[in-house]
C-alpha cells in the first residue's frame, strides 16, 4: 500500500503541472486588461503601462509562467492584484465556508441517493422505481443556476421559511475563530445563531447536492439490483436469512464499490458547481472569490483557486482507490 499511495503520488506531479499550465494559459486567454479594470477606462495610457510592468504584464507569457511557476515551487501563489493581499490568505480565509458547504450537501446528496437508489431497486420496474428513475433525471438535468433561484422563490419569497442568501444573519453578532460557522456557533453555546446558520445552510446546500444525490442514486440502484441477482444472494433467501440481514451483510457491502466511485467524482462536481451556488446565494467563499477574480481579471487568484481544486480532486480520489482495500479485502495494492 505504501509504494502504490508513493507511485499515485508521483503520477500527480504531471497532472497539477499541466493544471497549471492550462489554468495559466486560460486566464490569459480572457477578454480584458488587468491593468485597465485596476485603474478604469479614464487612465491614460503612460498610467497603465507602468501598471502593466509592475504586475510583468509586459514581458513575454514564457517568463511570466516561469517566474510563476518558480514562486509556486517556493511556496508563493503572488497577490491579488485587486487587493494586493496574498493570494493564500484571501483563498484560506473563504475556503472553510465552501467546505462547509459542500460538506453538507455532499452529506445530504449521498444519504438521500443511497436510500433512494436502495427504495428503487426493491421492486425494478415499478412505481416507486420508475417515480425515484424520473427524479433522478431532473437532480442530473436541472443547473444550479435555474434551481437555485427556484429554491429561493417558493422557500424564501412565496413561504417566507427560510433566508435566500449570506450565511448568517448580519444582525446577530458571533466569534468565527475557524470560519466554520456550525462548529464556531456551537461550540460557543450560541443555539440561536446555530439555528439561523443551519437555515442560512439549507437552501444552498440542498442545490448543491441535487447532482450528487441523482448521480448516488441511479449507481445504488443498479447496483444493488446487480448484486441481488447474484446466487449467494439466492442462497441466503432460500436458507430463511431475514430480508434486512440481507440487505446489510450482503447486498450492500457488496455494491458499495462502484458507488464509492461516484461518491468520489461527485467531489470534482461540486467543486465545480460551488462556484454558480455561492453566487446564486451570496455565499462568502472560494467559488465567489473566483467569479469576482474573473470578473476582475485577478490573475493569480484565478490559477490559485483553480490549483486548490485541482488537489483536492487529486487527494479525493486517491482516498476512493484507497477505500477499496478495505471494503474489499480481495483487492490489494503492491
Amino acid at each position: 500500500m505504501p509504494r502504490y499511495i508513493l507511485r499515485r503520488l508521483l503520477v500527480s506531479i504531471p497532472v497539477l503541472f499541466g493544471v497549471t499550465l492550462i489554468a495559466f494559459a486560460f486566464v490569459r486567454l480572457l477578454p480584458g486588461d488587468p491593468a485597465v479594470t485596476i485603474l478604469g477606462e479614464r487612465a491614460t495610457p503612460a498610467a497603465i503601462e507602468r501598471l502593466r510592468t509592475s504586475l510583468g504584464l509586459d514581458r513575454p507569457i514564457w517568463q511570466q509562467y516561469a517566474e510563476y511557476m518558480s514562486n509556486l515551487l517556493q511556496g508563493d501563489l503572488g497577490n491579488s492584484t485587486i487587493t494586493a493581499a496574498p493570494v493564500t490568505k484571501e483563498l484560506f480565509s473563504r475556503f472553510p465556508a465552501t467546505l462547509e458547504l459542500s460538506i453538507c450537501a455532499l452529506l445530504i446528496g449521498v444519504t438521500a441517493g443511497l436510500w433512494l437508489g436502495r427504495a428503487a431497486a426493491r421492486r425494478p420496474g415499478g412505481g416507486t422505481d420508475g417515480g425515484l428513475t424520473l427524479l433522478s433525471l431532473l437532480g442530473i438535468s436541472i443547473p444550479i443556476f435555474v434551481l437555485g433561484p427556484l429554491l429561493q422563490y417558493v422557500f424564501g419569497v412565496v413561504l417566507d421559511w427560510l433566508p435566500t442568501s449570506g450565511r448568517i444573519n448580519p444582525r446577530l453578532f458571533v466569534s468565527t475563530p475557524t470560519g466554520f460557522l456550525l462548529w464556531d456557533t456551537a461550540s460557543q453555546g450560541e443555539w440561536g445563531a446555530f439555528r439561523d446558520v443551519v437555515a442560512h445552510l439549507v437552501l444552498p446546500s440542498v442545490t448543491l447536492s441535487m447532482m450528487p444525490m441523482a448521480m448516488v442514486a441511479r449507481m445504488t440502484r443498479s447496483s444493488v439490483i446487480e448484486v441481488q441477482r447474484e446466487d449467494y444472494v439466492r442462497t441466503a433467501r432460500a436458507k430463511g436469512v431475514v430480508p434486512p440481514r440481507i440487505a446489510r451483510r450482503h447486498v450492500m457491502r457488496n455494491a458499495w464499490l462502484p458507488v464509492v466511485t461516484v461518491i468520489g467524482l461527485q467531489v470534482g462536481a461540486l467543486l465545480a458547481g460551488t462556484v454558480i451556488t455561492e453566487t446564486v446565494f451570496g455565499w462568502n467563499g472560494v467559488g465567489s472569490l473566483v467569479v469576482n477574480a474573473i470578473n476582475q481579471r485577478d490573475y493569480f487568484v484565478v490559477q490559485s483557486a483553480i490549483l486548490v481544486f485541482a488537489v483536492i480532486f487529486i487527494v479525493v480520489n486517491l482516498l476512493v482507490d484507497i477505500s477499496y482495500a478495505l471494503l474489499d479485502p480481495r483487492i490489494s495494492y503492491r
